[in-house]
């Protein structure tokens, strides 16, 4: 502006021309090179650098630092700190942000900053830094701030995406359900270097969890049962019983309370001993609120000897020790078999159930002989009531109609002394009247669900579900009639006691054992929790005592190479109005002959006739392929396929008749099932059998009989199913010989249906006759 400057001014290098006064940098005329020649000197007054902006511009050069200046010097950290409170987005919404304001400071509160989440941004108001330089006092300490804590910040923050929100004008992020465990874990990883102020119902997150001691309450609910209930006592005596219950429920989870803030319950507990309450089938995180009923047996374990005090454990060993825990009696006189060492251990564990008072589930593999170790079972009841003066009671037999009649005959075979009916759905409205006239009464499931609870009031000595996965949906009819049957004695037969859901399981022993589980709810939340990876541990422990399971390869060394047996089925409805009416046809044909010679001209009549019977022994449709009839063989083969499939294996079904091989596939098609097929017309056979044998998984091989009668290795199946006899006894042995050959590692099992007072009975006695 033309005045004149008190002190000649200093011209700073660089475009447009600039020049340094007491009063400030000022743009001026071009200087002459010569004064700002890089090798001219250009002194700087002492009293300018000996400050904290001239130790950073000393170190931004890269220029030592001189003594004079470096004595003075004094390193202190930036105050970084974190307020964080919650916001309503909008006056009254129950939608909330939570709002971070950062701040760091140097000593003192001076220069301060504010992290707007891409940068640091000053506070202060000065109105020269150089007249602040200058100011400064020539003794006073030179404070440099460490901006450590500073560069902290934006790793620090970045997991929580925070961003500006124009409503509060703060950085803030939303909070949802999964807030407060974020908040929580992000709080972990807070350095202590940074201060963080929580305010509002962020103030318990500073609390920690609210911690609870497991004690156990035993109360006897009845003779040899105990309600247990797992007490908590909790750190936080503000908490009332209703708020301890929603911290119960949320299993580990956060719960904002009332005035409180966020809580989470937290168990003083370690890992051996959270391992011993599993043992004994419970969790504190599930089931604290509500009682569980266990067996004196399952209490005298020794991980229940941490949670109770010295006279429960006292009365609960003193009681177990009276309880028959293991019972072996020999096998009973009446029965006409020799059974193999695990069907002896089968045996001594249903009388160890009934002996306790217990029902129970015998799961073993299919073809291991369930229905002779439960004959013997029966056997010994009986024999035991006897013994003690007392009038048995019959026992109920519910199983899938195919199997009924086997039932009947494996009685009859096995123990001759107990007197067997099968009843017919027509004859089922005289049950109740006529239970003295056998020991034992087998009815099927559907008899069962017809019969309704009218069955419910008869007094059973034992009721046994076959196939009990027929009761595996609990809010079934069917299920909900046998829970309410009347028995001593409680027994499921079963090769897969879970198919698809942990759910079957429960049914199953909410027939055998009621409430053992607990209510439905209860189960599904403590043993069917995701992500808990102690549960199905909990779950097997309480249910050890009440199931016996045995796979085929287990009892392997006990097992012979091959095992063949038949099933019977018999015909009804309109497939047995068919087979008589083509009975009685051939009957009249037979009887009008009276000689060797009218006999040869009639051959080809009786064969058909034969043929026939055979055929409507198969499926109706084999004569007729538009018959609605129903069909007792294909019924009983996928019965006896169903648990085979879920448990995995692989089995070979053989037919004479290519067309029940294709109804065959319809029905294994329908169920979703793997299946294979080979028939005469077949060309890659080879490949064939080797996707067989190398699927992993169950599957169904379907072979006619005579295209599969040769020539074929199929070790990978252990299952056989014969579905029609066939004349020649020579020829069903070379279709089980496909996989009872060399590089088979399991026990065979072969099956033959027969249909009960059928021609095909007649086959198999020539069969045998034969061999």
């Amino acid at each position: 502006n033309g005045k004149m400057l008190a002190r000649e001014p200093l011209p700073l290098p660089g475009h447009p021309p600039l020049y340094l006064t007491e009063r400030g940098v000022f743009e001026g005329p071009k200087c002459p090179p010569d004064l700002l020649s890089t090798a001219a000197p250009n002194p700087i007054p002492a009293r300018v650098v000996e400050s904290s902006s001239g130790l950073h511009l000393f170190r931004a050069l890269g220029l030592p630092i001189p003594e004079k200046i470096q004595s003075r010097v004094r390193v202190k950290p930036l105050e970084v700190t974190i307020a964080c409170n919650l916001e309503p987005i909008y006056p009254g919404s129950a939608t909330e942000l939570c709002c971070f304001d950062v701040t760091a400071s140097e000593p003192g509160g001076r220069n301060k900053m504010t992290w707007t989440g891409t940068g640091w941004e000053s506070q202060s108001r000065r109105t020269s830094n150089f007249k602040w330089l200058i100011d400064e006092k020539p003794d006073d300490e030179i404070v440099t701030p460490d901006r450590t804590n500073m560069d902290r910040i934006p790793p620090l923050l970045a997991p929580l995406a925070l961003a500006p929100d124009p409503r509060v004008s703060r950085l803030s992020m939303k909070v949802r359900k999964d807030f407060p465990t974020i908040f929580a874990d992000w709080l972990k990883r807070v350095p202590p270097e940074i201060t963080v102020l929580l305010e509002g119902d962020l103030k318990c997150f500073a609390g920690g969890n609210v911690v609870g001691t497991v004690n156990l309450d035993v109360a006897e609910s009845s003779q040899d049962w105990f309600d247990l209930k797992v007490a908590i006592e909790v750190t936080d005596l503000a908490l009332t019983k209703e708020e301890i219950k929603l911290l119960l429920n949320a299993k580990g989870g956060f719960v904002r309370l009332k005035n409180k803030g966020w809580k989470r319950l937290e168990f003083d507990i370690s890992p051996e001993e959270d391992q011993q309450l599993a043992a004994l089938g419970l969790s504190p995180r599930e089931f604290s609120a509500e009682p569980q009923r266990l067996h004196v047996l399952q209490l005298a374990d020794a991980a229940a000897r941490r949670f109770l005090d010295e006279d429960q454990v006292e009365k609960i060993q003193r009681r177990a020790g009276e309880i028959k825990a293991r019972v072996t009696p020999p096998i009973p006189g009446a029965i006409r078999a020799e059974l193999r060492p695990y069907q002896t251990e089968g045996f001594h564990f249903l009388a160890y159930l009934a002996s306790n008072r217990f029902g129970g589930i015998l799961a073993d593999d299919m073809g291991l002989g369930k229905t002779l170790q439960t004959l013997s079972w029966l056997t010994w009841l009986r024999s035991e009531a006897a013994s003690t003066g007392k009038e048995a009671k019959p026992s109920l037999v519910v199983a899938p109609k195919s199997v009924m009649e086997n039932w009947q005959k494996e009685t009859s075979k096995f123990s001759p002394g107990i007197r067997v009916r099968t009843w017919r759905a027509s004859e089922l409205v005289d049950l109740g009247t006529n239970l003295d006239q056998a020991d034992l009464h087998i009815i099927n499931y559907n008899q069962l669900r017809l019969a309704g609870e009218g069955i419910g009031g008869i007094s059973w000595q034992a009721v046994i579900l076959d196939e009990g996965q027929y009761i595996k949906n609990p809010n079934s009819q069917t299920a909900q009639i046998a829970r309410v049957l009347k028995s001593d004695h409680r027994l499921v037969l079963t090769g897969t006691p879970i198919e698809n859901r942990l759910m079957d399981l429960w049914s199953l022993m909410a027939f055998a054992m009621p409430g053992m589980l607990g209510p439905r709810q209860q189960f599904s939340r403590h043993y069917d929790a995701p992500g808990d990876p102690l549960a199905r541990k909990r779950l097997a422990a309480r249910v050890r005592p009440f199931l016996l399971r045995r796979t085929k390869s287990q009892v392997a060394k006990d097992l012979p190479d091959r095992v063949e047996e038949e099933l019977y089925c018999e015909l009804e409805g309109e497939q047995k109005t068919l087979y008589r009416a083509e009975l009685k046809r051939a009957q009249s044909v037979l009887l009008g002959i009276k000689s060797q010679k009218e006999l040869a001209k009639q051959t080809f009549h009786v064969l058909t006739s034969i043929l026939r019977l055979r055929q409507i022994c198969c499926s109706p449709r084999l004569l007729d392929p538009g018959s609605k009839a129903p069909n007792a063989k294909m019924e009983a083969l996928m019965d006896q396929l169903e648990p085979l499939m879920q448990e995995g294996h692989k089995v070979l079904v053989f037919s004479q008749f290519v067309e029940i091989l294709r109804m065959v596939q319809d029905e294994v098609q329908s169920r979703q099932w793997t299946f294979f097929f080979l028939a005469g017309d077949t060309e890659n056979r080879g490949e064939l059998v080797d996707h067989f044998q190398d699927h992993k998984g169950s599957a169904v091989f379907l072979i006619s009989l005579k295209a599969g009668g040769f020539g074929l290795n199929l070790t990978a199946a252990s299952y056989v199913v014969l579905y029609d006899p066939w004349w020649n006894p020579a020829v069903e042995n070379q279709a089980i010989d496909r996989t009872h050959r060399i590089g088979q590692r399991n026990t065979v099992n072969a099956y033959r249906l027969i249909v009960k007072g059928s021609i095909e009975e007649k086959i198999r006695e020539l069969q045998k006759a034969k061999k």
